[in-house]
């Protein structure tokens, strides 16, 4: 079905007439129909919460719970009222989003139902210096490890079909986590994004944020780096093995093999489950990943022992090096060819 209405969804925590602003644009949209959660605000807050309610559905949580939270407040609120598929845009209530870009976000969820629609920024101009770093940094850091890219990964305006609600209220998070969760579980998914270049606007130097730098972003950068924990324990299991065989034997080779298979073993099973989380049979992953296991291990053995015999001469520091080497290549196979995730449907 055609997705020809829409539901903006609007989290706020102490928000001022700016709101206000934001709701009179969006209602003067007749396909739209707008919810506003009162994410825990204060009392000389109700005031504008009543204005709002005027032309909005407001949704109240009696203490602050989070951003994600609210998000997924009125998620639950559209699953209960809305028997047909409808497009939901989620925008911030400090007027950084001009409708037009509401609108043109709305545009491309319906001609692309089956796609987050993520409204990115074009960083052009005087940007807050702490923006514009950390959308940079967060950039980097999601495009290793969930190999998509995305030039705004924080962006708080994205469209989706509601035929994908019960999977956004499986996605962790209730505070501000919960947006890059999105982007992580959507790439882990196979739900593909679409981007549309939308207006920055920051007012003043980003006041109006309620996003703690150090708070939230530790909030953030804690779901992204367990998708290289994965690597590090098994590197450790490794070098454990690698030494104690090769303080028993002598022997680079044997003990680089016999370290690796017993590493490779804890590392699937790792990242099957926690990494990836991939659902596919045991034996279908199984093969692929030990597959690409001996082809690293062969190119592990043979640059291991050209490096300890022509290069460096400490088979320890050799072992380091190599393993830091091929870590990126045994990363990207991993996530594209071992545990890539099928395309998933928007019916499904």
């Amino acid at each position: 079905m055609a997705i020809d209405r829409f539901y903006a969804v609007i989290p706020a925590y102490e928000p001022d007439e700016k709101m206000l602003a934001v709701i009179d644009d969006i209602s003067s949209l007749t396909d739209f129909h707008i919810i506003v959660i009162n994410d825990g605000s204060g009392k000389d807050k109700l005031p504008i919460f009543a204005e709002a309610a005027k032309k909005a559905i407001v949704l109240t949580h009696e203490v602050n719970k989070g951003k994600g939270r609210g998000i997924k407040t009125a998620l639950e609120y559209i699953k209960e009222h809305e028997a047909d598929t409808v497009g939901i845009v989620i925008a911030d209530a400090d007027g950084q989003h001009k409708v037009e870009d509401i609108i043109r976000v709305s545009e491309a969820l319906k001609s692309s139902p089956d796609k987050l629609i993520m409204g990115c920024r074009r960083f052009s101009g005087k940007i807050p210096l702490r923006s514009k770093f950390g959308n940079n940094i967060t950039k980097f850091v999601f495009s290793f490890a969930a190999g998509v890219k995305v030039s705004d990964t924080q962006t708080g305006l994205r469209g989706f079909s509601s035929k994908l609600i019960p999977f956004m209220l499986s996605v962790n998070g209730d505070r501000y986590e919960f947006e890059m969760n999105m982007l992580l579980e959507c790439a882990r998914e196979g739900i593909r994004f679409y981007e549309v270049p939308i207006e920055t606007v920051y007012l003043g130097k980003n006041e109006s944020s309620h996003f703690n730098p150090i708070k939230d972003s530790w909030r953030i950068y804690k779901d992204i780096l367990k998708f290289s924990c994965s690597s590090l324990l098994s590197f450790c299991v490794d070098y454990i093995c690698y030494s104690i065989f090769a303080m028993i034997s002598g022997n680079v080779a044997f003990s680089n093999i016999c370290a690796r298979v017993i590493s490779s073993i804890f590392n699937f099973s790792m990242n099957k489950k926690f990494v990836f989380k991939n659902k596919e049979g045991i034996a279908k992953t199984a093969t692929k990943y030990f597959l690409l296991a001996a082809l690293i291990l062969a190119a592990n053995t043979i640059m291991l022992e050209l490096c300890v015999k022509y290069l460096i001469h400490n088979k320890y520091i050799s072992k380091i090096l190599i393993e830091v080497l091929l870590f990126f290549i045994s990363w990207a196979a991993q996530k594209s060819f071992v545990f890539r995730k099928r395309e998933r449907k928007i019916d499904e």
